[in-house]
């Protein structure tokens, strides 16, 4: 018999049918057994009558066994009906089941808000943490706004690239991730902090239009909304300005939120200066919402603009804000090629913040030779360390390299604001704990002896 997916059993009132899935809840009340079943689809309500040839089989079962069930979907009376429920409105009468795969008793009960269940077991079982409602509507909200993101992109003509994991450590803003290569001794890959590089080659390539679902990986301190790991849209745009970006941005979140039946408070995004962020709540990411919004989940999005490009280092330098293939405003060109007025130099680049939030970030970029390596001369680099660091992007602007910008929107960051969400782990499948170990899979461990030998490495153990 066909599997009926449980979510359109009320289409088969009167039909026998059979669908498959977890046992939900187990009540047993002597003469009749009765089961809530959940599948991708959501939840009903089973029964086994007493005369039934289900019933010794109905006493064995227990929650998060899978099962394949056959039964009859009957229309419940009047005074029945659970309006409010899913399926509320009919009931399975159960006549066979098959056990698919047994389970022993879970953890921790799967069927209330696993918020609050220690973070290291909810890690450690996490698939189990997964079954459970808020997770699964978290991660199908998530599969949802990137699945419209995608075809709001597609629709402005824009190309889905995929870049490197592989690559070379470069000056982005973090620490990098490195892999040992084993075919070059001594020699180390970098995970992305960013596609940003490449992204830019893609613009020096031609194809104008560009975005990716990325990878992103940092070696940075672990917060409530930071990991080592997390997933950014990330798009550029030849031929662009600011404004193109920005707009182009703004219209995507804007229509995307909306068809899933979210409120924006402010339309368009209000535009607001560094300067006048920071005076007015103290951070350039803040919260406009009133309590009342809050409690109805608005939406508060707004730009972020006009950042310095530089700021001092604690040595008495200057290094960048955001990242150093940013350009300075039109006006503020000159001042950066000739070094001069740099605590005033403003950068072509933008945030935006929700709820709280830094949600996503870009600017427009360098897209010649000479500004990049004015940026680096101002944070004191030589010519031969500039060509170290950064000749292939050197390379590449000598090449007819058009002007573009881009932005990268942060997935977790955007899905915390349309769940309520307070922390990364609750919209990522497999988050890291708060002390960097991964979800299920017990890493980081060491290596044997062998795989140091392959690679050429030697550990220092210290105490």
């Amino acid at each position: 018999m066909e599997r009926i997916l449980i979510g359109e059993l009320s289409k088969h009132v009167g039909e026998t049918v059979s669908i498959s899935g977890w046992v939900d809840v187990r009540r047993d009340q002597g003469k009749m057994v009765f089961f809530d079943f959940r599948d991708r689809s959501g939840k009903v309500q089973g029964v086994v009558l007493p005369a039934s040839a289900a019933m010794d089989i109905a006493k064995e079962v227990r929650n998060e066994y899978v099962v394949s069930v056959v039964g009859k979907v009957n229309k419940r009376p009047e005074k029945n009906i659970v309006a409010d429920r899913q399926n509320g409105d009919i009931e399975l009468e159960i006549l066979q089941i098959t056990v698919l795969n047994e389970s022993e008793v879970p953890p921790f009960d799967i069927t209330t808000d696993t918020s609050v269940v220690d973070e290291n077991v909810r890690a450690e079982y996490r698939y189990l943490d997964l079954r459970s409602e808020r997770m699964q509507k978290n991660m199908r909200l998530r599969s949802e706004f990137i699945h419209r993101c995608r075809d709001f992109l597609y629709g402005k003509d824009f190309v889905e690239i995929e870049t490197p994991l592989l690559t070379e450590s470069t000056p982005e803003g973090s620490r990098d991730f490195v892999v040992p290569s084993r075919l070059n001794p001594g020699k180390f890959y970098a995970l992305p902090q960013s596609p940003q590089q490449y992204k830019q080659l893609l613009m020096t390539a031609g194809f104008e239009r560009y975005f990716q679902v990325a990878r992103a990986i940092r070696d940075e301190d672990l917060r409530a909304d930071r990991g080592f790991e997390h997933t950014q849209l990330d798009l550029e745009m030849s031929f662009a300005s600011m404004d193109d970006v920005m707009s182009t941005v703004e219209e995507m979140i804007t229509t995307v939120v909306e068809s899933l039946g979210y409120t924006i408070k402010q339309k368009p995004f209000p535009r607001i200066s560094y300067k006048d962020a920071m005076e007015t709540y103290g951070a350039d990411k803040f919260d406009m919402r009133t309590p009342e919004e809050k409690e109805k989940g608005i939406l508060a999005y707004a730009w972020v603009v006009n950042f310095p490009m530089f700021e001092k280092t604690d040595e008495g330098g200057w290094t960048f804000t955001h990242n150093p293939f940013s350009m300075p405003i039109p006006e503020h060109v000159d001042w950066l090629l000739k070094g001069e007025n740099i605590d005033q130099i403003i950068a072509a680049q933008y945030d935006i913040v929700c709820n709280g939030f830094e949600s996503g970030g870009g600017s427009i970029r360098a897209h010649k030779p000479e500004i990049l390596e004015a940026v680096y001369r101002v944070m004191g680099h030589s010519k031969e360390d500039l060509e170290e660091r950064v000749g292939h992007m050197l390379k590449a602007f000598k090449l007819g390299t058009p002007p573009h910008g881009g932005l990268a929107l942060g997935v977790e960051r955007n899905m915390m604001n349309l769940t309520g969400e307070s922390y990364l782990r609750e919209v990522q499948a497999f988050p890291m704990t708060r002390g960097g170990q991964t979800a299920v899979m017990n890493a980081p461990k060491p290596l044997s002896d062998k795989q140091l030998k392959e690679l050429g490495l030697k550990v220092d153990k210290k105490d």
